[in-house]
């Protein structure tokens, strides 16, 4: 059964950086730092099977687990037990080999017990043999080095496992993961809290694990504890708000609303449930219980302070946002119906911080501006909605934007070279050579010679082109002089 909340969209203007940053670090990571590790695990396969340390060890092996099983209760290790058995009885070399090598504790206590296990010659044997492959490639692995391993806590492990994957699809259901909770999570508390709550649920995480799994060797990694935090995080945030989860068993799937925080003991009896029932799947159920715990409990305790959720983070709904502009929108133009133009101006602008992406607004606000060509914002405002033109595809429109602040502003703030050589491409490509060779004029006038140079060299080309020789020579004449 998988249930996850999906209660927002993402939004590509404001691009949820520091999710997109662990996501590539992780896969960096994995690429360059992890990539050594398959040729180091093949070449210790290959060197303990050459040696014949399979015959050697496996018996112990299989006493070793039934120790384990009689001795220490480890009643998870049963099935190990059989799948071991079965591999003796059809000598599959390869197999065993792989079991023994990567269990870590089970060399330790080889370390330990060596001199009792083995008769002399075999004693030297594995002494000179067992230890080399051991310290020389299987510690290099980047589990070894830089997991989580209860026996060998070290506080550098701690945020380092986070980071680790233990293969392909392990790597990518985690990065999906982190890709549909963390863009909700980092726009609810920014960028630089969200990053730190995130490492902090790992950390959480680790430690948990660390908890209930006291003198393992089993190196922890991956980010699922970090991004459970993320779920901790995400229904926390939400609160007792009603939002949609889809959710998905055997092969039906489906939405639900519900209140968000109902669903952390959901999750966290799912986690416990299989730690206890699961049997010995490879899935660290506790770090995953303890990331959520940690991610919750950051926003329920820190969320008024530390960890306060910005405010325009709860938007309304889409239809809620279209009343509201729709009655802001009425009472703006009653005011502008009574000629009252101030408040109107303030009206217009304040939907317009709510709202910047309906271009309505700046027109109105253009259109106000215009009443006093003598004010600066009649310049800004013709240059933002010359700029809104060109950017909706309305060429003709910028042109007339600018006809007409060449009448009335011009005289009290001219335009910026700039914008009179935007104007010019603008002409050029809507065939308006009129227009162009005005834009060009105005252009002379503000003494900028590198773009003015740019635009009669255009210039030159469009009327050769259309083979009108007299403005074409008028033009490359000109050039000369600049």
């Amino acid at each position: 059964m998988l249930i996850v909340p999906v209660e927002n969209t993402i939004n590509w203007k404001r691009p949820p950086w520091v999710t997109l940053g662990l996501m590539l670090a992780c896969l960096l990571v994995f690429v360059f730092y992890q990539g050594s590790d398959p040729r180091l695990m093949s070449t210790a396969l290959e060197q303990y099977l050459d040696t014949d340390l399979v015959a050697l060890e496996a018996p112990v092996y299989e006493n070793y687990l039934q120790r384990q099983i009689n001795l220490y209760d480890q009643s998870e290790r049963v099935q190990e037990l059989q799948s071991f058995q079965g591999a003796m009885a059809q000598e599959d070399r390869l197999w065993m080999a792989g079991q023994m090598l990567f269990d870590r504790a089970f060399y330790s206590y080889l370390l330990e017990n060596h001199d009792m296990l083995w008769a002399p010659q075999d004693q030297q044997v594995w002494e000179s043999w067992r230890p080399r492959i051991q310290n020389e490639l299987i510690e290099r692995l980047s589990a070894n080095r830089m997991g989580l391993i209860p026996d060998e806590l070290r506080l550098s492990a701690l945020v380092t496992h986070q980071f680790l994957h233990g293969g392909w699809g392990h790597l990518l259901g985690n990065m999906l993961f982190l890709f549909l909770l963390g863009f909700t999570v980092e726009k609810a508390m920014g960028p630089g809290k969200y990053l730190v709550a995130y490492l902090l649920c790992g950390v959480f995480s680790g430690l948990t694990y660390t908890a209930f799994s006291l003198g393992s060797k089993m190196p922890l990694v991956g980010a699922s504890g970090s991004i459970s935090g993320l779920m901790g995080m995400y229904v926390a945030i939400y609160g007792i708000r009603k939002i949609r989860f889809f959710y998905f068993v055997w092969v039906y799937f489906n939405y639900f609303r519900a209140p968000a925080i109902a669903l952390l003991p959901v999750w966290l009896g799912k986690e416990i449930y299989d730690y206890w029932f699961a049997g010995a799947t490879g899935i660290a159920y506790m770090a995953h219980a303890g990331g959520l715990l940690a991610g919750a409990g950051l926003v329920l305790a820190l969320g008024k302070s530390w960890f306060q959720v910005k405010d325009e983070f709860f938007e309304p709904e889409e239809s809620e946002q279209d009343r509201r502009f729709t009655t802001s929108y009425a009472q703006a133009m009653g005011s502008l119906g009574r000629m009252e133009f101030d408040l109107a101006r303030r009206q217009f602008e304040a939907l317009r911080l709510h709202y910047p992406d309906r271009p309505v607004l700046l027109e109105h606000l253009y259109q106000l501006a215009k009443l006093r060509p003598d004010l600066p914002s009649y310049r800004e405002h013709a240059r933002l909605l010359m700029n809104q033109s060109i950017s909706s595809r309305q060429p003709e429109r910028m042109v007339e934007i600018w006809q007409e602040y060449m009448s009335k502003g011009a005289v009290y703030a001219p335009l910026d070279a700039e914008d009179h050589n935007r104007v010019l491409f603008a002409c050029l490509r809507s065939d308006d050579l009129k227009s162009a060779e005005k834009a060009f004029e105005r252009l002379q006038e503000s003494n900028n010679d590198n773009l003015a140079g740019e635009a009669c060299r255009l210039l030159v080309e469009e009327f050769e082109k259309r083979q009108m020789v007299p403005k074409a020579r008028h033009y490359r004449a000109m050039l000369q002089t600049l």
